[in-house]
């Protein structure tokens, strides 16, 4: 079988040799042509699947697929598979206990007195004082939202149909969740539903002095309502991995406040070593006609 791996960001280097130990029978290009019937793509170069008449799958290289959603080359006959990586998902998590950790154990605080430099204590929270909300109960939300409880924070979590989490609670109705959520984690797909997500409604809606994480996208957020919150002091800080405009402009407001953690978009990147058996498993199912896993609900846009 004929395999593309087209992407303007992945490395090709790190990927290539894994999969051609991995699928040694199948040939592996970095150019289209017209015999190619599997595509591995992340951000692949424009025009890229005019030029793949016999495809059999598309496979994400990344569990976010909005981008390639709005390809109108995208052939809509063509299924499209979501990349659901263990070492990225692990990844993730971590990001999020890490930001929840700073923020409940005051980190970002005391690192601003540093800087003055002023010594000066807080109070300290249990973390059982703490409802952690996130936005999204998937395979991202669900795996962080088990690890918060496992640290002994209380687990909210907000989805389009309830989920059955042990000892966390599950909301489909979104302002029930803020109205007890202290830290709100978003990890949703970009739909159009989800677009502006983190607005002035959602700050509002939330108990006062708690922080928002936002790793999934930055059009989930409306950036003049987040610097708003931040300045009248309903939040104390924000933590934020993605933006509308990447990379993040330098003289872009978020860079100097003193409520904003930045980050370049690296909260959780697909990790070669672990997706590569997820990369198999379809191509092994696509030899075999079978259906692939983890596919693209074009309607749902996830």
């Amino acid at each position: 079988m004929n395999v593309l791996f087209a992407s303007t960001i992945e490395p090709a280097d790190r990927w290539l040799p894994l999969l051609e130990r991995a699928l040694p029978q199948d040939k592996f290009h970095l150019e289209p042509r017209a015999d190619i019937e599997v595509a591995l793509v992340g951000a692949p170069p424009k025009g890229t699947f005019a030029q793949l008449p016999k495809l059999k799958l598309v496979q994400s290289l990344w569990m976010g697929v909005e981008n390639l959603l709005a390809d109108p080359e995208l052939p809509a006959e063509v299924p499209l598979a979501r990349m659901v990586d263990a070492g990225m998902v692990a990844a993730m998590s971590e990001t999020v206990i890490a930001h929840v950790l700073d923020w409940h154990r005051h980190l970002y605080y005391y690192r601003s007195l540093q800087a003055e430099p002023r010594w000066k204590r807080v109070r300290q929270f249990l973390a059982s004082d703490r409802t952690v909300g996130i936005l999204g109960l998937g395979e991202l939300g669900g795996d962080a939202a088990r690890k918060l409880l496992a640290l002994g924070f209380k687990v909210a979590g907000f989805s389009r149909s309830p989920k059955q989490i042990d000892q966390i609670r599950s909301f489909t109705n979104l302002d029930e969740m803020l109205s007890i959520t202290d830290a709100l984690v978003c990890l949703l797909p970009l739909t159009p539903k989800t677009r502006n997500i983190l607005n002035a409604k959602t700050f509002a809606a939330m108990k006062p002095k708690g922080c928002v994480i936002n790793l999934a996208r930055g059009a989930h957020l409306v950036e003049k309502d987040l610097l708003a919150a931040l300045d009248s002091g309903h939040l104390r800080h924000a933590y934020l991995d993605v933006f509308d405009t990447e990379p993040l402009p330098a003289g872009h407001p978020f860079w100097r406040h003193p409520g904003v953690t930045v980050t370049p978009h690296a909260a959780g990147l697909t990790e070669p070593r672990t997706a590569v058996a997820k990369i198999v498993e379809n191509v092994e199912r696509v030899r075999r006609g079978e259906t692939p896993l983890n596919l693209v609900d074009f309607v749902a846009g996830y």
